[in-house]
Formats: structure tokens, C-alpha cells, sequence
């Protein structure tokens, strides 16, 4: 049984994480990713620590299941080779800066003049319209400029940024659903199109419910710690030994709560509904936190899960990983890569019955196959790739 996106060529001129991430989960729903890296490489090659054998974490984290040509750009020739490939593809993907490309002669409009089936996805700080357009965004950045930083943190501490790059995340995940929808349409109409990413807009579109409230009521939501603003309990509390994170998602949970701690006098009036509870919060997080403090993380469990509340214990990022769970769902894979040898990482979170279970490709080391691709798609013959990297149109 073949990949859901067998047969689709992915050109991949972007670098750092957003662009990446999307192409890495379109490779690993098995469409063919071709990595166009310049001469010295994607800058994330050279983020670190940590870096293992001369190769950073960063960069293999979101770069398996490609193939890495080395194109400079700044040569003639180069260009032409990357026109060549563009005319083999079915996705080009990049965030370089609004005008960057079309001013080396990439823009949609050239692209799709040699090629009209060509679906084209701009991943950029600001996007390709508006006032912002011309400013370079990174993903701390954003989680500022998109009101993140301001819902993250005590509320008496300053704002913080999440722990983990979210806004490239979340914008990688959001330009694989376009790419996806564009594919589909294609198949309909034949004809390709553009898709115009933003992280700012990524991060705005999180926002949700927090965004929501203030529009209907004027009143901008404030740091909170760990505690929700609509629910309670919902919220982390210390245990003797860690911290458990509890989350009491209606009132039938709530009595059930009680009734599993063996408190069935906190089901008492101004608690009795979530809307008290949320109004009441400084009265029952008084109860609460002497309580948990009692007890051990595992006794919490202990008492809270056979009650089907959701609970769980706040992990490490080592004792996330060691979870059986991860094992159990094929989130930690291994691969073999030329430089590091045998390395897990974090696997594809999108399980679909049809999606056989193929070995994944290394994260490639820089410039690895361009020989291997350029004979494979334009037919070039050893003598015209040697020439060609002596015109410094290859990286070496």
C-alpha cells in the first residue's frame, strides 16, 4: 500500500523551523522532499548546543525524510537548475522574506508561468500583504507581537514566552493543511495556486477563546499562572513530592472529585457549580492546596484516575518521552544518519490506517544528494555536475 502523498515532489527552499516542520510531515506522508539548501547550509545547521558528531539537535529535529541539494542562488546557473527543479514539482515551499525570491526570479507569478499546476506556500513573519509585510519575524517575536506572552506567567510576574517554539510549530501544522487543501483542490481543477502563511496570523488565530472574550466584552484577558479562566478546578497543584495538574471539566467531574479525594464537603453551596467555582476560586484554591500538599504525586493518581478525572503528573521532557505511551503510539522512532549513527526522535503524530510503516530517511547532511537528484530529475551527467560546481553553482 503506498504513502497518502506518493508521488507528490515537494521543493523545499525554506529553513529554521516553520518551513521545515511542514515539509518534514508532508516527507513523512510520503511525499518526496527536496531540500535546497545555499552554500552554507540552513542557518539551524549552526544552532546549538547541543550538537552531536558537528550536527545540531535543531536542525535534525525537523529535517528527516529529505534529500539536501546544495543550489547557490547567486549564480546563474544555479537559478537555472532551480527553475529546472520547479518545473518537476508539485509544491514549492518557502519563507524567506516578502521579495527576496522574486527579486532572484522566483516569484509565484514566474513559477506558475512555466508551470500552472504549481502550488506555491509562502511561510513569513507578517505575510505577503499589509503594513508589517516588509518585517522579519521569529517565532519569540511572535509570541509577542500575538498577545502570548501577555496570557503566559504569574500574574504578578512578568510575561513569558512558551518552552517551546509553538508559533513555528503551530504555523508549519497550518501550512500543511493549506498545501494539503491546495492538493486537493488541484485534483479537482488542475490548476495550482498560492498560499500565503503568516505566523503573526498563526498566533492570532490561537488565541481563540481568549480573543473571543475580549471581543464580546471588552476586557483583555490577563496572566492567570497555570489557572484556567472559565474552569475550576483546572490548574496545577504542588504535591509533597511534585506537582499534579488537574483538570475538572464540569460539574458531574467536580462531584466525582470530591467524592475520589474522600471531601465530599467541598460539593458544598457557592462551589456546587462551575460558574462559582470560577467566582468563589480564592476560597476553594484555600482547600485545595493544604489537601494535594498531604499526599504524594502517585497518591493523587492513585485516588483520582479510577474516578476517570483528567489527571496527570507534570513531567520532564526525559520522563515525557519514557512514558510507555510513547512507545505504545510509535512517537519515538530511529534512524541511521550518516554522521551521528543510530538516533531516536519524536515521531509523526498523524496515525492513519493506510499509512504503511516505512523506514523514515535521515536528516541529511548538507548538500548529500545533489549529485543523486540533479542525475535523477534533470538527467545531468557527472561531467555536467562537475562543471557546474566549478562555476560555484553547487555548494562543494
Amino acid at each position: 500500500m503506498s504513502a497518502p502523498l506518493s508521488g507528490i515532489t515537494i521543493l523545499d527552499l525554506s529553513r529554521i523551523l516553520a518551513g521545515p516542520y511542514c515539509t518534514m510531515v508532508l516527507g513523512d506522508l510520503g511525499a518526496e522532499v527536496l531540500k535546497v539548501e545555499p552554500p552554507y547550509g540552513d542557518d539551524s545547521r549552526n544552532w546549538g548546543p547541543p550538537f552531536v558528531e558537528g550536527e545540531s539537535a535543531y536542525f535534525l529535529a525537523v529535517n528527516r525524510n529529505k534529500r539536501s541539494i546544495c543550489i547557490n542562488l547567486k549564480r546563474a546557473s544555479g537559478r537555472d537548475l532551480l527553475h529546472r527543479l520547479a518545473d518537476k514539482a508539485d509544491v514549492l515551499v518557502e519563507n524567506f522574506r516578502p521579495g527576496t525570491l522574486d527579486s532572484l526570479g522566483f516569484s509565484y507569478e514566474t513559477i506558475r508561468a512555466a508551470r500552472p499546476e504549481i502550488i506555491y506556500c509562502s511561510i513569513s513573519g507578517y505575510g505577503h500583504s499589509g503594513r508589517l509585510k516588509p518585517r522579519p519575524g521569529y517565532d519569540a517575536v511572535m509570541q509577542g507581537e500575538g498577545g502570548w506572552m501577555s496570557l503566559t506567567g504569574e500574574p504578578d510576574g512578568p510575561p513569558l514566552k512558551l518552552g517551546a517554539s509553538l508559533a513555528d510549530i503551530f504555523t508549519g501544522t497550518m501550512a500543511t493543511q493549506g498545501i494539503l487543501a491546495a492538493l486537493h483542490q488541484r485534483n479537482t481543477t488542475g490548476k495550482g495556486q498560492k498560499i500565503d502563511i503568516a505566523l503573526f496570523d498563526s498566533v492570532l488565530a490561537t488565541l481563540c477563546y481568549q480573543a473571543q472574550g475580549y471581543l464580546l466584552t471588552g476586557e483583555s484577558p490577563e496572566r492567570l499562572g497555570n489557572r484556567h479562566p472559565s474552569l475550576s478546578p483546572y490548574e496545577t497543584f504542588e504535591t509533597s513530592d511534585g506537582y499534579v495538574i488537574v483538570g475538572v471539566g464540569n460539574d458531574a467531574l467536580w462531584r466525582s472529585f470530591c467524592r475520589a479525594v474522600g471531601r465530599p464537603d467541598l460539593d458544598v453551596a457557592g462551589f456546587e457549580t462551575n460558574a462559582l467555582r470560577v467566582e468563589n476560586y480564592v476560597e476553594l484554591k484555600k482547600l485545595l492546596v493544604p489537601m494535594f500538599l498531604s499526599g504524594s504525586t502517585q497518591h493523587w493518581l492513585d485516588l483520582l484516575e479510577p474516578a476517570e478525572i483528567p489527571v496527570g503528573r507534570v513531567r520532564s521532557v526525559p520522563e515525557a518521552l519514557s512514558n510507555p505511551q510513547a512507545v505504545d503510539r510509535q512517537m519515538l522512532i530511529e534512524v541511521e544518519h550518516p554522521t551521528v549513527g543510530r538516533m531516536r526522535m519524536t515521531g509523526n503524530p498523524i496515525k492513519m490506517s493506510s499509512l504503511p510503516d516505512v523506514p523514515a530517511l535521515p536528516p541529511p547532511r548538507l548538500g548529500q544528494h545533489t549529485e543523486e537528484v540533479l542525475s535523477e530529475k534533470l538527467n545531468l551527467s557527472s561531467e555536467e555536475i562537475e562543471t557546474l560546481r566549478g562555476e560555484g553553482a553547487l555548494g562543494s
